[in-house]
């Protein structure tokens, strides 16, 4: 019989009663407890009483090795804890995690495989036991207890309550240290994600050699760092948004929220609501209290796209949150302090729409702190092959279908032609030239009707009168010969077998065609 105490008193229960409550104490300490640590631990509490051990360690393998290492422990100080580790088949309990089979040492002082590793053991006869945590046929710990010497059925008795024991908290353990390596992988994406995301916008990423587009590069590496005001000015697709995502996470901000407005978007009546957030019941269908965009970007970035657009009222209310960093929601009086940057762009004419009064003076100042002017892509020729190059690699990788080259056609039609969409209307050309392309090649009978006219592209591949039937037919046979002859070198013959035709038929073309074999050689 044993005694053990419950609820004050002292009670005498059987030998196998008592374990029995000690494997309930165990079971529900694996299911509740989410930290490895303290289940190892709660778990040698209940063995510690129930069976009078001198000392019990638990080992657990560490990630990607073959050392087990102490993680919880009964009789041994923090430093024998932190000697306690074993590698595969070295010692006893080595052995037990190598081989997966319990070990009984009867006594530790005749043992000479015994290493005493922790030197928590003096010179005195005691017996040790060890069993294998398993999981999924690997060991993934050992549990070893030190005892007085017993008999032989004694010994068996405790190993055998030690195997169950291990068996209980395997399942356990594995679940816990999975989860925490869960949490591990997520923290670890998380960063990378926003390492990327950082890498993705930064200013030597933004595609564009040209000197006005190093002058940009030049000015998001000036302002960056500061917590100053930035107005980026531009026509419609020239990539606004992407310089202002440039700045934020080039900025020490850069780990906080960067929220981004379209103000030409939102009605008068919304943009405010959007803007500086409303209380519960402040107009028709304000059903619950909402955090406006500033809030929602305390400590970060307040990206307000088209701020030529918003309405007079509402430009009211955006000086005050410029001029003293505080707001007050719609239909609330009281003043919310936030610490947020200002990034504006605009592809409006500011001093115009102030001289037609649509535009306070005061905030155009406040917000033309650090003006950024992004030139139109027509003033950039010499990136629009880098953009085309870098847009075709994009949309390769995202289709599955890798673009080798852009043929020579298609070349000069785009350099030839105007680009009135600019940066915007470049990538969508591209992707649909991707979407068509059957061969890996982008060629100029795929490009957008409005780069096939004559008058736009001003090429010579066309006829003067435009697009005809005939000049869009000698436009995709020019383009075909002059493929074959950039592979042969010049060679009109090799062209000739490449083509399947002979070769007074593909001379005869290039004479009709202007085509100059030499310029291929």
């Amino acid at each position: 019989m044993e005694e053990v105490k419950a609820d004050g008193g002292v009670v005498c229960v059987s030998r196998d009663q008592a374990r029995l409550a000690v494997l309930h104490r165990i079971s529900r300490a694996t299911v509740h407890q989410h930290n490895v640590s303290a289940m190892l631990e709660e778990v040698l509490d209940a063995m510690e009483r129930e069976m009078g051990l001198l000392r019990a360690t638990l080992t657990l393998r560490r990630p990607d090795s073959d050392i087990f290492a102490i993680e919880a422990s009964r009789g041994l100080s923090a430093e024998e804890r932190r000697r306690g580790q074993y590698k595969l088949g070295e010692g006893v309990t080595g052995r037990v995690a190598k081989s997966g089979a319990p070990a009984v040492v009867r006594d530790i002082t005749t043992e000479t495989e015994f290493l005493n590793r922790t030197g928590s053991r003096p010179k005195q006869a005691v017996s040790f036991l060890c069993v294998p945590i398993v999981h999924q046929r690997d060991v993934i710990g050992t549990m070893s207890i030190d005892r007085p010497i017993a008999s032989e059925d004694d010994l068996a008795a405790d190993m055998k309550f030690l195997e169950i024991v291990a068996d209980i908290i395997a399942e356990g353990v594995a679940r816990t240290r999975e989860e925490i390596e869960e949490r591990e992988s997520l923290k670890a994406e998380n960063l990378r994600l926003l390492q990327q995301l950082g890498e993705l916008y930064r200013p030597s990423n933004l595609v564009g050699n040209c000197s006005s587009m190093r002058q940009v590069y030049d000015q998001i590496a000036q302002v960056a760092s500061s917590t100053a005001t930035v107005l980026i000015r531009g026509e419609s697709g020239t990539g606004k948004e992407l310089v202002a995502r440039a700045i934020h996470y080039s900025s020490p901000r850069k780990n906080n929220a960067l929220v981004c407005v379209n103000c030409a978007a939102l009605s008068e009546t919304l943009i405010e609501s959007e803007l500086f957030g409303h209380e519960k019941g402040a107009f028709t269908g304000a059903h619950q209290q909402r955090k406006g965009r500033f809030e929602l970007a305390n400590g970060g970035t307040v990206f307000l796209d088209e701020i030529g657009d918003i309405a007079p009222s509402v430009q009211v209310r955006l000086l005050r949150v410029l001029q003293e960093r505080a707001l007050e929601r719609v239909g609330s009086e009281k003043t919310l302090a936030v610490n947020v940057r200002v990034i504006a762009a605009t592809s409006r004419n500011l001093e115009e729409r102030m001289r037609e009064g649509k535009f306070r003076e005061d905030l155009y100042y406040r917000l033309n702190v650090f003006p950024i002017h992004l030139p139109p892509l027509r003033d950039r020729r010499p990136d629009v092959m880098l953009l085309a190059d870098h847009f075709a690699q994009k949309y390769g990788d995202m289709y599955g279908k890798p673009v080798k080259r852009i043929s020579t056609a298609a070349i000069n039609m785009m350099m030839s032609y105007h680009w009135p969409g600019n940066v915007r209307e470049l990538e969508n050309c591209i992707e649909r030239a991707v979407l068509t392309s059957s061969d890996g090649v982008i060629h100029g009978y795929a490009m957008p009707p409005s780069l096939q006219t004559g008058d736009q592209t001003n090429t010579s591949m066309l006829p003067a009168e435009g697009a005809s039937l005939q000049g869009l037919v000698d436009a995709y046979e020019r383009e075909v010969i002059i493929d074959a002859l950039k592979k042969h070198r010049g060679n009109a013959a090799a062209a000739a077998r490449e083509l399947q035709t002979t070769q007074r038929i593909v001379n005869y073309r290039i004479r009709n065609l202007g085509i100059r074999p030499g310029n291929y050689k």
